[in-house]
This record gives C-alpha cells, sequence and structure tokens, in this order.
C-alpha cells in the first residue's frame, strides 16, 4: 500500500472506526479482512500523530491569584526542570524564559 494521504485518511478513519467498535485489534481485522500487520503499522502512525499534536498543542492552567498571599511562582518545563521565584517577576522575563 502506497503512503500516500488518501490511504492515511482511510487508514486513520479505519482505526477511529475499530476504537468505537470495542473490539479487540485481531478481531476487527478478522471482521474487517484487513491483515493484522497492516493494521498494526497504521496504528502506530496513527498513534505516533496523536502523540506529536499532543505535545505541540501548549496547555495552560488559569490561575486563582489571592492579593494578600506572598507573590511567588514556580515554572515547570516540559522537561521536568523547575524555575522557583520568591519574588515578583516581570512579565517580559517569563516571555523569554517560555520562548
Amino acid at each position: 500500500m502506497q503512503n500516500n494521504q488518501g490511504d492515511k485518511d482511510q487508514m486513520f478513519a479505519r482505526i477511529k472506526q475499530w476504537e468505537d467498535s470495542g473490539l479487540s485489534q485481531k478481531a476487527f481485522c478478522e471482521q474487517t479482512g484487513m491483515r493484522y500487520h497492516v493494521f498494526h503499522y497504521w496504528y502506530r502512525r496513527y498513534k505516533n500523530r496523536q502523540s506529536v499534536s499532543a505535545i505541540k498543542a501548549p496547555s495552560f492552567v488559569a490561575l486563582q491569584v489571592d492579593s494578600s498571599a506572598t507573590v511567588s511562582a514556580e515554572l515547570v518545563m516540559p522537561n521536568g526542570k523547575r524555575i522557583l521565584f520568591h519574588q515578583p517577576v516581570d512579565v517580559h522575563i517569563l516571555k523569554v524564559l517560555l520562548q
């Protein structure tokens, strides 16, 4: 099977169909006449695409700031490193750190 966009769209649609079916991968393949190794190949590509799009999509959490609380902040980077601020931080500095 060639890896063109039409094939990719068709196979990703079949993966979604399998997810909605509630069947095991093997049972779905037997029922639809698809070879299991072909299904598995496209399933891996589908999952990789999902994880890449999840990484690209930034997620932010809205903060509620109590004005009477001590001002401090913690910046947690995707690699797990943390930066702690114990004093107010200028927003421009945070923008530079997040780039």
